[in-house]
């Protein structure tokens, strides 16, 4: 059977092998390609089929022909401007298909006045479908909390992506949540041209946005949406699931209030507080009130505060992504007690804030400023990039060297930025101009670490020549080379005082170098790593060394004996990064797992793990006053984690 997509014609429905309509002659095959088998849906906007791709072996794929509202096509500047915003969503959905819960565009054109856009056919039910099928079959729970969990824990790294990349769905609903048949994966559908020209264009005319029942108040009054409208829905969309009635019933207009809540005890049914705590936040009214990203209430469901340890080390590692809403949790300070605090005292989580996605590689580096104010990166696509710590926005992209970055350091004044390459050279920059000051370039070996000193006056690269290289800050004069690692070497690190100066060998090396400053000599030779040394700090006070390997350890120093003091317990990958808190209690490590451990010092408890990276965690940098941390990863993304 092949439709026929003339909205006129009085008999749509050709047996197979046509050309042309019977009814009314119009020509079956899209682009001579793509044929409509059923009609699947149709709204205000337009009307999408199932459809075939004849030239892919009949591939089932889907039509969505774009229909504007009489009170549009009746005015020129108005059908003019809805031509245009479909060219520009169809251009979104472009990109947004990169995603593998969104369907992949296929297609956008226009053919006999119509719009068509051609989409990846999804093999599946909705949630709506799914739910009247468990009606249905008579279950008196509709959706388990755990499930309603699996639903937001699948969906949310949805928005997430395409409210990075300014889209706004503005119609999360049962019906436009597919569950794919092959993998059982989520989908989000239906990036419709509407919710493009709601905003811009449709409101004029007065139509609705959304869904009723799911769209916020602010889509309903106003024609404006945000992430937290998304979200909003979200949670309208789990109440729906879980309860099994219709949103509207469950709503009283009187005092604003859910009533999800009492339907479900009416039931006998219990959910956990956190969960609970999760949808009453994605359903508040006002915006402010919501959560603001989607990634804030995937943190909030994830999130676990630390169990009490007992005296002494170790202890399960606390799973955290971001911080919580302590009204998500029914009190100040959720399950942990009245104050919220661990056994280490430390009362607030960490919280991630930011991700930021400009780099198109592996993310190697990042350090921030000593005002708080810029965060740096620097990255395998050859490019630093320069952000602003506290809104993530970035400030600016320095080019100029010709392959990988592989180091950064900034100047303790936080005005100058030092870059290493595999084009064997280092680059100052001025942070604030983004100017490159000098270059130091035809190094024996490309850098593969850098440190300056505290006072800002010498600049240390470990080189892949086995090399440490010392040069003069201001001039980029050369003062000296150390020899002795037997290997290139991975580490370099400065104590607080600047009197010495650490660097660590690769695995054919695997030991700790102390070197005096002043006169360059070497003070001690640290050894008990088994691998690489991929990272090095010092105490708040410079009086113990702290190094990670790629043989899972950390371990501590001291830095006049030479000897080890501790070895925190061992973990399950590589360790690459670390880095000590300003006031020296927290010690933040980051693995080839894609972990950051965040632990007490000296005492190696650890507090919390942060798992929101996908790929390895390369570099940590804390901010001057504490409450910032930032880490870089294999994933290509920088995150910023607060207090």
């Amino acid at each position: 059977m092949i439709y026929c997509l003339n909205p006129q014609c009085q008999n749509p429905h050709n047996t197979d092998n046509v050309q042309f309509c019977l009814t009314c002659g119009t020509r079956l095959n899209l682009k001579n390609r793509y044929r409509a088998i059923s009609l699947l849906g149709e709204g205000g906007f337009g009307r999408t089929f199932v459809a075939e791709n004849i030239d892919r072996l009949n591939a089932p794929c889907v039509i969505k022909q774009f229909l504007p509202l009489p009170q549009v096509q009746q005015k020129r500047g108005l059908l003019e401007k809805a031509m245009e915003l479909f060219a520009q969503e169809a251009q979104q959905l472009l990109q947004l298909g990169d995603f593998p819960q969104i369907p992949t565009l296929f297609a956008d054109f226009e053919e006999d006045g119509y719009l068509y856009l051609i989409q990846e056919f999804i093999d599946g039910q909705n949630l709506l479908e799914e739910l009247e099928a468990r009606r249905d079959s008579g279950k008196s729970h509709p959706y388990s909390g755990k499930e309603i969990e699996e639903i937001l824990l699948d969906i949310l790294p949805v928005l997430e992506y395409i409210h990075s990349r300014g889209v706004i769905h503005r119609d999360i609903k049962p019906e436009n949540i597919m569950r794919r048949q092959s993998d059982g994966k989520l989908v989000l559908i239906d990036f419709g041209v509407a919710k493009q020209l709601s905003g811009s264009v449709l409101i004029k005319t007065g139509t609705k946005i959304g869904t009723e029942g799911y769209a916020a108040i602010e889509q309903l009054r106003g024609g404006k949406a945000f992430p937290a409208s998304d979200l909003y829905s979200l949670g309208v969309t789990c109440i729906h699931l879980l309860t099994g009635i219709e949103p509207d019933k469950l709503y009283n207009p009187m005092n604003g209030r859910w009533l999800w809540r009492e339907e479900l005890s009416k039931k006998g049914i219990e959910i956990g507080a956190v969960l609970g705590g999760v949808i009453d936040k994605l359903v508040r009214e006002w915006v402010s009130d919501r959560y603001q990203s989607a990634s804030d209430a995937k943190a909030d469901l994830l999130r676990t505060l630390p169990p009490q340890f007992p005296p002494g080390k170790g202890g399960t590692p606390t799973t955290i992504q971001t911080g919580a809403d302590p009204q998500a949790y029914g009190g100040q300070g959720g399950r942990q007690g009245s104050n919220g605090s661990s056994s280490s005292g430390i009362a607030t989580p960490w919280k991630c804030v930011h991700t930021l996605t400009g780099h198109s590689s592996y993310v190697i580096g990042v350090a921030i400023s000593s005002d708080n104010q810029t965060l740096v990166s620097c990255s395998y696509d050859k490019t630093i990039k320069l952000w602003h710590l506290g809104s993530g926005n970035l400030l600016g992209t320095l080019t100029g060297h010709s392959r990988w970055v592989s180091c950064i350091a900034i100047s303790p004044n936080g005005q100058i930025l030092a870059s290493g390459s595999l084009d064997s050279s280092i680059n100052i920059w001025h942070i604030g101009t983004g100017n490159l000051l000098r270059e130091l370039s035809d190094l024996p070996g490309y850098p593969i670490c850098l440190a300056i000193n505290p006072s800002g006056t010498i600049l240390a690269a470990g080189c892949f020549d086995h090399t440490i290289r010392l040069w003069d800050l201001d001039s980029g004069q050369p003062i000296r080379q150390l020899v002795g690692h037997a290997s290139y070497v991975e580490s370099v690190a400065f104590s607080p005082s600047g009197n010495i100066l650490a660097s660590g060998g690769s695995f054919d090396d695997r030991t700790i170098r102390l070197w005096d400053v002043e006169t360059l000599d070497l003070l001690a030779v640290l050894k008990g790593h088994n691998a690489s040394i991929r990272s090095l700090t010092f105490s708040s006070d410079g009086r113990q060394v702290v190094s990670c390997s790629e043989d899972k350890s950390i371990k501590v120093w001291d830095a006049s004996a030479g000897e080890i003091i501790d070895s925190f317990p061992k973990q399950n990958a590589w360790l690459q990064a670390l880095a000590m808190s300003p006031s020296g209690d927290i010690l933040a490590s980051g693995s080839r797992d894609s972990t950051i451990n965040l632990w007490q010092f000296p005492t190696g408890q650890i507090l919390y793990t942060l798992k929101w990276h996908s790929g390895a965690v390369t570099s940590l940098a804390f901010s001057a006053d504490g409450k910032t941390l930032a880490s870089s990863s294999w994933d290509k993304t920088i995150k910023i984690w607060q207090v």
